[in-house]
């Protein structure tokens, strides 16, 4: 049946008058919104439509309500159907009649809309007793795939025992909005000049595929693409200092650019690289002392050398201002070993590492043994004491090395009296262990000690000192005694 009479209003303005603000982010629900209405007739009966929200936001519940008046003879209504774009989707339990809410198993639903189906009388001559018409509404969530800025029109479908008729070309329209975008830049940190270094924005309201312009002062660096709201850029700095770096989301179809704050990235001179050498290691045998010899190419006090058999630490020995790192290491198993020596870097140069074989012979016939005496008490972080060996026979000779779990303190001569003594200020508090591992000379043969001893915190005000520290736990006598 065609439709006629034809009128819209909305609060005495027009059809698409709404709400003058709405959500500052996509998904949240407009504040202070204002209603779109149309009119119109259709099978006897005047059909006012009001939609709650004219201008609605992603994410955001709008109802559309349908006034019925009965204007021809008492017909029972059977079905309403509310023709809608298929972005939006109904709110299930939300189709009402008088403000019953109608049982799911008289709802319909599809793409574009929804309807109920049951049996209410109108009448058109009384509207006391006997209704005169009826308030059907249905709620729907406005989707993401929504055009924005184009008007969305609806219509109304009703059928009844006396016929049906569609309300076509009234409305009223709903008009989506585009998101309101945020963006923001990460902080990024370790920034290096000739080092590419992962630069990401964030963007609240874009879409998978939009694109993120990143800018440097103002000069653009690149281009990012939004994948689960992240943007990312691996940008290289070609001069240090501090960077302004921003990024800009466009305008896009469904969404209102935005641009982020500045943020400050501090690029650093990239650490130049290194490389380690072992010197060859010959001569090594079995409870004989035999130096191993690191050599760091970036010459320079600081950083540790740590050497290692397999997955076994043998010592942390700091780099000395000539870049070399060396430790007397006493063999004690026969055969091929593979010597390992890493670099841990420092500040401006990058760690590195090197190996290299050597063959350990038997412990020759006719070698005296030897014994190592620790002494060490406990101490206080930052203050000096002297830790002692005591090696016998003697008068071998030879060197003690001292360590504090893997690090080596320092390297003593063994006097005349078989004792070598060193300086030790602990800059770490808790349970140490604290090691002797004697060389062994000539004809005698290594030997090593160790101690537990509990180092206390610094006194209050008190600054630790600066000797060597090392990782918990023992080494255990690895040579024995």
């Amino acid at each position: 049946m065609s439709v006629s009479g034809v009128r819209r209003v909305v609060g005495g303005l027009s059809v698409f008058a709404v709400a003058a603000g709405f959500a500052a982010v996509a998904g949240v629900g407009v504040a202070g919104a204002e209603p779109v209405t149309a009119e119109g007739n259709v099978h006897d009966y005047h059909v006012a439509r009001t939609i709650s929200n004219g201008k609605p936001s992603v994410g955001e519940t709008i109802t559309v309500t349908s006034v019925l008046t009965r204007t021809g003879s008492l017909e029972y209504l059977q079905q309403v159907k509310d023709v809608h774009p298929d972005c939006l989707t109904y709110v299930k339990d939300s189709a009402k009649v008088d403000g019953d809410v109608i049982g799911s198993n008289k709802v319909e639903v599809a793409d574009d809309y929804a309807k109920i189906t049951g049996s209410w009388a109108v009448y058109w001559n009384d509207g006391l007793i006997k209704p005169k018409f009826r308030t059907v509404e249905f709620s729907y969530t406005v989707g993401e795939g929504c055009a924005r800025n184009v008007n969305l029109t609806s219509e109304l479908h009703v059928s009844g025992t006396l016929g049906s008729g569609q309300l076509k070309g009234v409305g009223p329209s709903i008009n989506v909005q585009k998101n309101i975008s945020t963006t923001t830049v990460s902080p990024v940190s370790g920034a290096q000049v000739g080092q590419a270094v992962s630069l990401e924005a964030t963007v609240t309201g874009g879409a998978d595929g939009d694109q993120v312009e990143f800018f440097d002062a103002g000069s653009k660096i690149g281009v990012g693409t939004l994948a689960n709201g992240v943007a990312t850029l691996a940008w290289t700095p070609t001069t240090r200092g501090d960077h302004s770096i921003t990024a800009k989301f466009a305008d896009t179809a469904k969404a209102v650019g935005s641009q982020s704050a500045a943020r400050t990235v501090s690029v650093s001179q990239a650490d130049s690289p290194s490389t380690t050498t072992l010197a060859p290691i010959s001569g090594a045998q079995v409870g004989k002392s035999t130096t191993l010899k690191a050599t760091v190419s970036a010459s320079g006090t600081g950083g540790t050398v740590t050497f290692k058999i397999g997955g076994t630490v043998l010592a942390s020995v700091p780099v000395a201002g000539n870049g070399d790192a060396t430790y007397a290491w006493v063999p004690t198993v026969a055969g091929t070993q593979t010597i390992e020596a890493v670099f841990a870097g420092r500040s401006g140069v990058t760690g590195s590492s090197t190996t290299a074989s050597t063959t350990v012979a038997e412990q020759p016939a006719g070698t005296t043994g030897s014994t190592t005496g620790l002494s060490v008490g406990a101490g206080q972080v930052g203050v000096a004491q002297t830790i002692s060996a005591q090696i016998s026979p003697a008068n071998a000779g030879g060197t003690v090395t001292f360590k504090d779990g893997e690090t080596v303190i320092g390297t003593a001569t063994v006097d005349s009296s078989g004792k070598a003594s060193i300086s030790w200020t602990p800059a770490t508090q808790g349970q140490r262990i604290v090691a002797a591992e004697y060389s062994g000379a000539g004809t005698v043969t290594a030997s090593a000690d160790q101690i537990s001893v509990q180092i206390a915190a610094p006194v209050d005000g008190g600054e630790p000192g600066t000797g060597g520290t090392g990782s918990l736990g023992s080494l255990g006598n690895i040579f024995g005694s």
